[in-house]
């Protein structure tokens, strides 16, 4: 029999519910395009609406490893999002400011 969430969830201790928030919340904060356009409740079609492309660009610019930041900084704009370029080292972190204006620019 098939149980709600919400029911299976009061029945957690608070603990389990701890580490199940920690963990939904690191799964949130990291993901992979296609999934990053489902969590936002887009289609394939729908972004590529957007973003004045046939749907098989989408699914094809979803499966790659290595792309121009400014299609990606478009891809992430027509799903609502803004692209940070962030380096990250032992002694913190660094936001790379170069790539802002990148949208600007090759609107010009």
């Amino acid at each position: 029999m098939a149980h709600k969430f919400s029911e299976l969830r009061t029945r957690m201790s608070p603990q389990a519910q701890a580490r199940s928030g920690v963990k939904a919340q690191a799964m949130l904060a990291e993901m992979p395009l296609n999934e990053l356009r489902q969590a936002r409740g887009l289609s394939q079609k729908m972004l590529a609406e957007v973003l004045h492309v046939q749907q098989p660009s989408i699914a094809k610019m979803e499966k790659r490893t290595d792309m121009y930041l400014s299609t990606l900084r478009s891809h992430i704009e027509a799903m609502g999002g803004q692209l940070e370029v962030v380096a990250r080292f032992p002694d913190g972190v660094v936001k790379i400011s170069n790539f802002c204006d990148i949208g600007s620019v090759a609107a010009a």
